[in-house]
This record gives structure tokens, sequence and C-alpha cells, in this order.
């Protein structure tokens, strides 16, 4: 599959505007985002620690 050229954004956009309604888009696109911020942040958690750390759990 190739990119998105500028014509497929615009049957896209046009699809979704027809579906959803000029009033309900900015609902989605804030809901998007922040989805997407809770997201990145459970990942930034998810990584893991030092090595040192995983040992001390282990003697407990």
């Amino acid at each position: 599959m190739g990119r998105l050229g500028l014509t497929e954004i615009l049957v896209i956009v046009g699809i979704v505007i027809l579906l959803f309604g000029g009033k309900k888009i900015p609902e989605l696109m804030k809901g998007l985002g922040s989805g997407i911020k809770e997201f990145k942040n459970a990942a930034k958690d998810d990584q893991p620690g030092p090595a040192v750390k995983k040992e001390e759990e282990e003697i407990k």
C-alpha cells in the first residue's frame, strides 16, 4: 500500500464530517488527544528500572 495522497485524505475527512457532523468532531479530537496523552504516560511509566531494583525485589 502506498501513502495517502491529498485526494484520499480529503475524501476521508469528508466522510467523517458527513458521519459525525461538524459539531461532534472537536469532541472526538479532544478525546483522541487525551487518549494518546494517557497512552504516552502509561508507556513512560512502564519502562523498566535499573537491574539493581529487580534483584532487590527477588531477595524479598
